[in-house]
């Protein structure tokens, strides 16, 4: 069965289910993308680590990868390898250096686990087929999640919309506010204050 290979295109607050957010992965050499919808926790995990955040205590899939390391176990290759009612269902490709074996795993799950091992994510064609969305350069990436519900399993995704929560603060509280948020382990307010800051670099 022919692989493709995809890459984290966003992830955002889901307009369709509320506490959800959709993923968007994207195939690396063409243009539809897979929207999956997946849950905070999940998110959350994966935003940290997409955005190089440290938060003061290891999170459940930073525990995973000291653990496997630890033991010279790698994760090679995540593969979303089957739909089936809506549901995603992934495995991690991971080896000791003398064997290889595939480990059941949430896609969400799966994914935060991508990102923290610098692994390639796959899936396959028929998927893409069946619940694939071809993305429009001029379409913007809310409306890709709100197709998202009819073709995910419940919980998360794609790229933050912005808030004007933090316009008012200068750069010095914000520098603050976020140190806090990330002492307290306030990953979601932590990565909007971020994004502030970083929006007012460009500026």
């Amino acid at each position: 069965m022919k692989k493709v290979r995809l890459e984290i295109v966003g992830l955002s607050y889901s307009q369709t289910q509320s506490g959800a957010y959709a993923l968007v992965l994207g195939e690396s050499s063409g243009s539809r993308r897979l929207p999956i919808i997946i849950g905070g926790f999940e998110a959350q995990a994966i935003a940290i680590e997409l955005e190089k955040m440290s938060p003061s205590r290891p999170l459940t899939h930073d525990l995973f990868k000291s653990f496997a390391q630890t033991f010279e176990i790698n994760v090679t290759e995540v593969l979303i390898y089957n739909l089936v009612e809506g549901i995603f269902y992934a495995k991690l490709i991971c080896t000791d250096g003398t064997r290889e074996v595939e480990i059941d795993a949430r896609t969400s799950d799966a994914i935060a686990l991508a990102v923290r091992f610098n692994c390639e994510i796959y899936t396959y064609e028929f998927i893409l087929k069946s619940a694939g969305i071809v993305l429009d350069d001029d379409i913007e990436v809310s409306s890709i999640t709100e197709a998202s519900s009819s073709v995910s399993e419940v919980k998360e995704g794609v790229k933050r919309s912005d808030s004007d929560e933090y316009k008012g603060k200068s750069s010095e509280e914000l520098k603050n506010m976020l140190q806090t948020a990330l002492d307290e382990e306030k990953y979601e307010m932590a990565s909007k204050i971020r994004d502030e800051l970083n929006q007012r670099k460009k500026s």
